[in-house]
């Protein structure tokens, strides 16, 4: 287990690199006998200092809910991280939304469905907690709405001396990749929608980029949320009301850059349209 002053050392690195926009070697690298729980408590140890510098927990995200990235990740299930205040971004229907380019290194796109709670979700062994079900997660929801989530990349995805991928401790303790979120299409009750059955369109500049349907996202977004809640619980979190939960990409990562202009088109639920500037 990392001890408390190493954990504020790489969460400190994490900081720097976001800053600077220099990406750093890999902490798995550096220490091979890293666990995913050691990569959770850099990452907490990194939200914890946010916290301190002003920053406000809005919600959280899940990641690598597809079967493909969990193989190529050599795990067995999700990961997640956490959504903050400075990471979000409002487009307004029918403009382009600015979002400047120098806040990110490497920045990729991805399109998600986003639960918005009403109440609070508390897993097993939380004060009045209990086993978290998808239909516990659409009771507790007040809407889902489209999301785009920006991931980056403050820890180098490939090794700049060995041309090695990164690990899965690695993800975990760059936030699992969050760097932003872009909301402001339609909402809707989820009762309302056939949730697996939402989809959108993702263009750049103009050209179909990808397609996907949520689905996608372990057969349905919910089913993340509901995971996400029970996981919390061992670390005496959970979900609150208010918060944003991201459920997981239902297309691959489409690479951004400067200039670049993004419109995600989900149908009856609107269309979130952005560039990088």
């Amino acid at each position: 287990m990392f001890s408390d002053e190493l954990l504020n050392q790489l969460a400190q690195e994490l900081d720097t690199s976001e800053k600077t926009r220099q990406q750093i070697e890999h902490f798995s690298k550096r220490f091979p006998d890293m666990t995913v729980a050691d990569g959770y408590r850099v990452a907490r140890t990194w939200v914890r200092q946010q916290i301190a510098a002003g920053r406000k927990v809005i919600g959280h995200k899940i990641g690598l809910t597809s079967r493909a990235m969990q193989i190529s990740s050599q795990i067995d299930e999700p990961d997640y991280g956490t959504l903050l205040d400075s990471m979000l971004y409002t487009a307004t229907p029918g403009e382009v939304l600015d979002i400047p380019a120098d806040r990110f290194i490497a920045p990729r796109v991805e399109v998600e469905l986003a639960f918005v709670l009403k109440a609070p979700l508390r897993g097993p062994g939380l004060e009045g907690g209990k086993q978290i079900t998808l239909d516990d997660v659409l009771a507790a929801t007040d809407y889902v709405t489209p999301a785009i989530e920006i991931i980056d990349s403050r820890i180098e995805q490939f090794d700049r001396h060995t041309k090695a991928m990164r690990k899965v401790f690695d993800t975990i303790s760059d936030n699992a990749a969050n760097a932003g979120i872009v909301i402001g299409a339609d909402r809707a009750a989820p009762q309302a929608l056939d949730l697996p059955w939402c989809g959108a369109i993702l263009r750049l500049n103009g050209a179909v980029e990808e397609t996907g349907l949520a689905a996608g996202v372990q057969g349905h977004p919910a089913i993340g949320v509901a995971w996400l809640a029970n996981k919390l619980a061992p670390w005496g979190e959970s979900l609150e009301a208010g918060q944003i939960v991201l459920a997981g990409s239902f297309t691959r990562p489409v690479p951004a850059k400067p200039r670049d202009v993004f419109e995600a088109d989900y149908g009856p639920l609107g269309t979130l349209r952005f560039r990088l500037v």
